[in-house]
């Protein structure tokens, strides 16, 4: 299958919505283990999945975000991080068939380099891990989300590059501050996490959560300023969260969240997706803004 670098210098595409906002309507309760639903709940997993690829996703995710070593031991699961894995991209792989893309979703693992709550060396083995099961799944390529701490990202990206055959997508999480600048929580800048990133050997880069649309526009102009050939993935929420009856809701309509897709292919995306909060009808209709691009 061709690369994603390669096709999205001929066309803009389209990634997935979210998955754990999704995984909790279909019944996810706090405290449950998301990836274990891949054993126990395939079915539901599996329409997730299917549900982007009909809304017109060229690309989709795998339910894999928190699939580390470090974050199934939580739920008593450290030893079956491989087999969690591997059944996420089954299923994503499954949904997709030939002609659509499996992104291995690899998240943070919660662990702190900078506390010296794990070495770098542990940090590398368990991302190891993770994406040889993903890739031996059927995924295409890794997409490392989420990530604040630029260290934590480069040893993802160089464990994933130095293990698998799979083209690497890193993307860090930005708020933005009072200045009107964007830093991670470690305080990284879009700017700043190109090279290293680049160096340890992911080929597209981004950002996503931490922002609705809007904010992604001014991110994704950052990004380009600094590198004028890289691929840029964008995957925002649906809006900025808010708080309202014990529930956290997304308040950006599919209308609103499709609105900027003009703006932000403007400032140099070449992929386009939703994070918390984004459904199906998200997807589909950045799809047909695409087209009417």
């Amino acid at each position: 299958m061709t690369k994603i670098t390669e096709l999205s210098k001929t066309r803009e595409l389209v990634s997935d919505g979210a998955w754990g906002t999704f995984l909790q309507q279909k019944g996810l309760q706090p405290g449950e283990c998301p990836e274990l639903w891949n054993l126990t709940h395939r079915q539901e997993v599996m329409d997730i999945a299917r549900s982007y690829i009909d809304a017109g996703s060229d690309m989709i995710e795998t339910n894999s975000f928190g699939g580390s070593r470090y974050k199934l031991e939580k739920f008593g699961l450290a030893d079956q991080g491989y087999r969690l894995n591997k059944a996420a991209a089954e299923i994503s792989r499954e949904a997709a068939g030939t002609e659509k893309l499996v992104l291995g979703s690899i998240g943070p693992t919660g662990k702190m380099l900078l506390l010296e709550e794990v070495t770098p060396e542990e940090l590398y083995d368990a991302f190891r891990e993770q994406a040889m099961a993903l890739e031996a799944g059927g995924a295409d390529a890794i997409v490392i989300e989420t990530m604040t701490d630029l260290d934590e990202a480069v040893l993802a990206v160089k464990a994933a590059r130095e293990n698998t055959s799979l083209e690497i997508i890193c993307t860090m999480t930005f708020d933005r501050l009072v200045t009107g600048e964007y830093r991670t929580m470690m305080g990284i800048s879009p700017a700043e996490m190109i090279q290293p990133l680049k160096e340890a050997g992911a080929t597209i880069l981004g950002a996503n959560c931490g922002n609705g649309m809007s904010g992604m526009v001014d991110i994704v102009a950052e990004i380009r300023r600094a590198d004028p050939d890289v691929p840029v993935l964008v995957h925002a929420n649906a809006g900025m969260p808010v708080y309202k009856d014990g529930h956290t809701h997304f308040p950006e309509s599919p209308e609103e969240t499709a609105s900027f897709v003009k703006a932000l292919s403007a400032a140099g995306a070449n992929i386009i997706g939703g994070c918390c909060g984004t459904t199906p009808e998200h997807i589909r209709r950045i799809r047909e803004a695409m087209q009417d691009n």
